[in-house]
């Protein structure tokens, strides 16, 4: 007699379900989607990096423009997981109603959300790769191992991303996520060793800075492109794999009750 109970795929075949539709519909429109991380780089660079670079010759005992480039691809993958995990995220969840037909398929609320998190993960990784590429062609970052910081980006992605889902799990609309792009991504992006060393920000400062998530995405994606470490890293390390289970678990159990309510 057979069994009307519906038998659900290995776990690992669901949550690539969730990733494969993501990276079916980006890649749709890939010429929109995938040409601003090339640009982004440049014009940045124009603007900031040929600009200061004539007023600073090095930064923490690196040239100027190598300090500035091999952190670019770190904040490139902030912004690009964080915008997903949020607006994006909001969008599926409130006016498109996506989840609602994904989770008539043999998927769990789990599912998805983690799903989602590798996927921006991915895009954290491939922002990553394209900043590092753009830079790559006017030689300011250290080749080839400046491509090793791309692992950070995913990193990276991952974690914005779960801090991205609880933010999402608590805004009931989208013009909230205002104070979050301008409260916190913003003071990362000048506070996290991007821009200059956190070494150089007043003493009181310092144990905030460690506190953000980018300040270790960096910390770890230099030491990878320059292919240098250090016991601090083992601490960054810690940091960002704690963060990620961390927010990962209360994101999911927070979304997860929304997905379903």
């Amino acid at each position: 007699m057979k069994s009307n109970s519906m038998r659900y795929p290995p776990a690992h075949r669901r949550i690539l379900s969730v990733w494969n539709r993501h990276f079916r519909v980006y890649t749709r429109n890939l010429f929109s989607n995938g040409l601003p991380p090339f640009l982004e780089p440049l014009i940045f660079l124009a603007g900031v990096g040929l600009g200061l670079g004539k007023y600073i010759d090095e930064m923490d005992g690196i040239p100027y423009l190598m300090f500035l480039a091999t952190g670019l691809p770190l904040t490139a993958a902030m912004y690009t997981s964080a915008f997903e995990a949020t607006y994006g995220t909001f969008i599926r969840l409130e006016f498109d109603k996506v989840y609602d037909g994904m989770l008539g398929a043999p998927l769990t609320a789990q599912d998805l959300l983690i799903g989602e998190i590798f996927w921006c993960g991915t895009k954290g990784f491939f922002f990553s790769c394209a900043v590092i590429i753009v830079m790559s062609l006017f030689g300011v970052v250290p080749l080839p191992t400046a491509f090793l910081a791309a692992i950070s980006g995913f990193m990276t992605g991952l974690m914005f991303a779960t801090l991205g889902f609880l933010v999402t799990s608590y805004v009931k609309t989208i013009n909230h996520f205002n104070f979050f792009m301008t409260g916190a991504l913003s003071p990362m992006f000048f506070f996290s060793g991007v821009i200059f060393p956190i070494a150089d920000l007043p003493p009181y400062l310092r144990p905030a800075a460690e506190l953000f998530p980018l300040t270790h995405s960096v910390r770890l994606g230099r030491a990878l492109a320059f292919w240098q470490f250090e016991t601090i890293h083992i601490f960054s390390l810690l940091y960002a794999i704690g963060f990620i289970i961390l927010f990962g678990w209360w994101s999911i159990r927070r979304l997860s009750e929304r997905l379903l309510s």
